[in-house]
């Protein structure tokens, strides 16, 4: 029985009580029978009600119920039809699937009889060929591995020739720009300097007074500076000969305060040398504290002092502590061109003919006691080598080695640098070249680096390669014995055969 029922009836049964206690209460002069007949219509009613109520209350639970099945009869209903359809669809593509596979089946026959023909025709193709070139499969490949091995050489050699020969013209082309490059951002105004001493007189009169009574002035001076007073018939002027610069420069400055004094006997001469000693002195370290504070290098004193004794000594002509400073200059340039440390490459130029300011005093090669002194006074083993090596006194072995002589050929050998006219300049290039021309075996021959280098070119067909190496040798030993020039002179003989073939 629905719970709903017993609700019902639960509550029809304590309505009759609730009413039969209230009855209770009626008063006793009621009849019993009255009041039970009462009570029992009234819960009779109760009862009907209550039962009608539940009775719809049921129908609508029962209608609920009814439409929820129907609702999932009609989803089921739905899924099947689906089922059916997708059923039906996937026995059509099983169908068009074993239909695919019968087909492929038949081209898989096909394609095993296809290459199984092709197979039996290569072999017969293979069998026709060896008989008509009557060489087997093993000579056949042997022979087409040797053919493809030589073309591999030949066109690898071309290659790598011609590579050569690009990298080579890039080298040079990229050489001769940086030493362009170098030149252009130095801008030197020196060219050369004199290296005759002379001293303007007032007058004639003072050469009476400078040679003194029986000459004793004359041979106090000489005597107290160590340098000859030419007193000639060239009007109002006397010359300074020594060899010796800065006896020289001592002797300059003597002598123009003597004459300025007009007092000229020995204990005057001697004073006045005295005081000009004194002030080259302070001079010379002087000229070196400014060359190195110019360039901005710190330098130990001692080196200070001998730089600025090159400012009184001269090479061809050019004073040595402007060349010092142009090749500094140069050599920073060409480290930045390169991309290495610049100071290093400042610091090596600036010292590297240091060694000229003390070789009147000390043996050997001016390098050598160049690099001696930047040893001594505490400079890097990069600079001191630099040094060392600029004129190959010592064998190169760096970038700073090599910028160093670089810079020092650049300096030096450039035209005007030194004392010697342009047309000379260019006379002792012709010479040069001619002289390399008159052996029979060179074809041309061309000076570089202003007469530091000739490049000679010789017939290929005349000289051999160990002609070649006896040419250079011949022409270097008539160079020395028929030309004059400054430093030295490097003979390239150049031997060059081109092979030139065509494909058509």
């Amino acid at each position: 029985m629905n719970p709903i029922l017993y609700i019902g009836f639960g509550m029809s049964l304590i309505a009759a009580i609730a009413i039969g206690f209230l009855l209770g209460s009626i008063p006793r002069k009621r009849k019993e029978g009255d009041l039970l007949a009462i009570a029992r219509e009234e819960a009779e009613q109760l009862k009907k009600e209550m039962l009608l109520q539940g009775q719809r209350e049921v129908q609508a639970l029962r209608a609920e119920q009814d439409e929820r099945a129907k609702r999932r009869e009609e989803e089921i209903t739905r899924s099947e039809e689906r089922i059916l359809r997708r059923e039906d669809r996937l026995g059509q593509k099983s169908a068009y699937l074993e239909k695919i596979e019968d087909s492929l089946r038949k081209d898989e026959d096909v394609l095993a009889k296809l290459k199984e023909e092709g197979i039996r025709l290569l072999e017969d193709g293979k069998a026709q060929l060896e008989r008509v070139a009557g060489w087997t499969r093993k000579e056949a490949q042997d022979q087409l591995l040797k053919t493809v091995e030589s073309e591999s050489q030949r066109f690898f050699s071309r290659k790598i020739e011609e590579v050569e020969r690009r990298t080579k013209d890039e080298a040079e082309q990229r050489a001769a720009h940086i030493l362009a490059t170098a030149v252009q951002r130095y801008a030197s105004e020196y060219v050369e300097e004199n290296t005759v001493s002379s001293v303007p007189l007032p007058s004639e009169e003072f050469k009476g007074r400078i040679i003194g009574r029986e000459g004793r002035n004359i041979k106090t001076f000489e005597a107290l500076t160590g340098v000859e007073l030419l007193v000639d018939d060239t009007p109002e002027m006397v010359v300074l000969s020594c060899f010796h610069p800065l006896r020289r420069e001592v002797a300059r400055m003597a002598l123009i305060r003597l004459i300025e004094d007009g007092r000229i006997h020995p204990a005057q001469i001697e004073e006045k040398v005295q005081r000009a000693q004194s002030r080259l002195a302070e001079r010379v370290k002087e000229e070196g504290r400014k060359a190195a504070f110019d360039l901005g290098i710190d330098l130990h004193p001692e080196l200070s002092t001998l730089l600025g004794r090159l400012r009184y000594r001269t090479s061809y002509g050019q004073n040595q502590l402007t060349h010092s400073i142009e090749v500094s200059g140069i050599a920073k340039t060409l480290a930045e061109e390169l991309g290495i440390d610049p100071t290093t490459a400042k610091r090596a130029g600036l010292l590297h003919d240091i060694g000229k300011a003390v070789d009147h005093e000390v043996d050997g090669p001016h390098a050598v006691i160049s690099a001696d002194l930047a040893r001594r006074y505490g400079e890097s083993k990069e600079v001191v080598q630099a040094i060392a090596s600029h004129h190959e006194d010592v064998e190169p072995k760096g970038i700073f080695d090599v910028i160093i002589q670089a810079a020092d050929t650049l300096s030096a050998a450039r035209p005007g640098a030194r004392q010697e006219t342009y047309e000379r300049y260019i006379q002792r290039l012709h010479d040069l070249e001619e002289l390399c021309r008159s052996f029979p075996a060179v074809q041309e021959a061309f000076a570089l680096q202003a007469g530091r280098e000739v490049r000679v070119m010789v017939h290929p067909d005349r000289a051999n390669d160990d002609v070649s190496a006896k040419l250079a040798y011949d022409i270097a030993r008539a160079i020395e014995e028929e030309l004059n020039y400054p430093g030295e002179i490097k003979v390239n003989v150049i031997r060059q055969t081109h092979y030139t073939e065509s494909a058509k």
